[in-house]
């Protein structure tokens, strides 16, 4: 199989592949919000909440910012432009696919419906 690098992608998909920095993002396009605020929404240690938002941080998803001993969460810049088109071309190539196979099956169910009647 053939292999397209991405760097972009594979660091936005991991980075989404989590249900916590899921819901981070979520949380974060409500406003913007300190890792403190943030660990204690989702019930999680400092440090825990910390290793999530780097990941999210990583994959440009997530910006930060520090003033004094608080450091501020907010959604980065970049959007999900690039992964939203990677997701559609592969939603038509499935529904391309299944489409295909409901053909088959519908022809395979006339052939014995007509085998039936004979």
């Amino acid at each position: 199989m053939v292999q397209h690098p991405s760097p972009a992608l594979d660091l936005s998909f991991a980075a989404l592949s989590d249900a916590t920095r899921r819901g981070i993002i979520d949380q974060l396009g409500r406003g913007d919000a300190s890792i403190t605020v943030l660990a204690d929404r989702f019930q999680m240690t400092l440090t825990g909440m910390k290793k999530h938002v780097q990941v999210l941080e990583r994959a440009g998803l997530v910006v930060t910012q520090k003033v004094g001993r608080v450091r501020t969460c907010t959604l980065g810049t970049r959007g999900l432009a690039a992964e939203a088109a990677w997701i559609e071309a592969h939603r038509r190539l499935f529904e391309d696919r299944f489409s295909a196979l409901d053909e088959i099956l519908d022809e395979l169910k006339q052939e014995e419906q007509d085998d039936s009647a004979r």
